[in-house]
């Protein structure tokens, strides 16, 4: 028998005590035991998101604050940027055109992060673009963008900053207030280390003004109306009560770790893979700025990927993934966020290069797996 190791990019595996905290008996979402929760649960948000504005809880999945994000801050008819660099990025396109948004398209390669000037150069050109749409990590490639650069210039240009955190929150520095971000949003499943049934999103005062001037923001995602519930400790609908108490514990998690010590991890584990990676004989599809939550792998040319994967799960156990779009069969995904060690990862890159080489690659890699692991603790120990 073996044990399953899911090293997707989300969802991630739990730690045991949010596991318990989900099996937890129901309790009433207005009633004052529930509340208290809530108030704890929102000072650890706003901790995590590095802000002093609320941030606003739905129930849905990432996406679900992805749509409600371009609802409430544009009306049809307006201009937005967007970025698009991957699969996530297309998903802001598409999102935005469907609120009847005009996108001016900012395309990447796939595999690289946006350069500030090219942004800057388009900010320009078009003067009626009232924001900009961009991942903070690029999850289909495991890029990382230059927010920070991005929302400084955004506050210059007086638009609004919409990040998609979902696979950066809780996983690499993202401070909204520190660099200025209009609007952060996350998931549940991916660096919070909970199931997916949970969207985060937080705003400036400058975005939510902005939403106040938006006539049809639509009935369930209408984020005045969670600003004000969540102001009295609540929810504006019912919420996804086990999911909230589960919160709670990840969240307790992250205030006695502490972010820097959080971070340090995860830039370590993502070295120790990345170096890994490398050694086995493969290539990095990120090459400068990359996640530290995941490490996009090529496969060479005449090799599908799915193989490789299907060899990895059937034979050792680990779960990760594949690419998407024009990526499909193309990349090996590993996920080293959320509740996720060395030794894991250590197994992961082992039955990685067994499972490349009875797929058909060629590796000649020898003490990979200390010389990776070398790279981790130096890391962890620089940072």
């Amino acid at each position: 028998m073996k044990k399953t190791r899911m090293l997707t990019p989300g969802p991630t595996p739990l730690p045991e005590n949010v596991r318990l905290s989900l099996a937890k008996d129901m309790i009433h979402h207005r009633k004052p035991e529930f509340k208290k929760i809530l108030q704890d649960v929102q000072k650890g948000l706003q901790y995590l998101f590095g802000t002093q504005e609320p941030v606003l809880i739905l129930s849905s999945s990432g996406t679900g604050a992805m749509v409600a994000a371009v609802n409430n801050l544009f009306s049809p008819g307006e201009t937005v940027v967007v970025v698009e660099a991957g699969k996530f990025g297309e998903r802001w396109t598409e999102i935005a055109r469907e609120r009847g948004l005009k996108v001016v398209r900012l395309e990447v390669e796939w595999g690289e992060a946006v350069e500030i000037n090219k942004l800057s150069d388009v900010l320009e050109k078009f003067k009626s673009i009232k924001g900009v749409l961009i991942q903070a990590s690029e999850t289909s490639t495991g890029v990382l963008h230059p927010i920070q650069e991005v929302a400084n210039l955004c506050q210059k240009k007086g638009i609004i900053s919409v990040v998609d955190g979902i696979s950066a929150v809780g996983i690499s520095p993202c401070p909204m207030d520190k660099w200025g971000i209009d609007c952060l949003l996350t998931g549940s499943q991916k660096g919070l280390m909970l199931p997916p049934g949970l969207a985060f999103i937080s705003l400036s005062k400058k975005a939510l003004e902005k939403v106040k001037t938006i006539k049809q923001r639509g009935f369930y995602f209408d984020l005045l109306k969670e600003h004000a519930s969540i102001l009295k400790c609540q929810t504006a609908y019912t919420s996804s009560i086990n999911l909230l108490v589960g919160l709670q514990e990840s969240l307790r998690y992250f205030r006695e770790c502490g972010l820097k010590n959080i971070y340090k991890k995860q830039k370590a584990l993502t070295e120790m893979v990345r170096e890994g990676v490398k050694l086995i004989g493969l290539e990095l599809l990120a090459l400068k700025d990359y996640t530290w939550g995941l490490t996009a792998v090529k496969m060479p040319a005449g090799l599908d990927a799915s193989k490789v994967l299907s060899i990895l799960k059937e034979k050792y156990g680990y779960v990760l993934a594949g690419g998407q779009g024009p990526l499909k069969g193309k990349i090996i995904r590993i996920g080293h966020m959320g509740y996720v060690d060395y030794v894991d990862l250590a197994g992961c890159l082992y039955a990685l290069q067994k499972s490349f080489v009875q797929a058909g690659g060629v590796s000649g890699a020898r003490n990979f797996i200390e010389r990776a692991m070398d790279i981790y603790f130096k890391t962890l120990e620089e940072s």
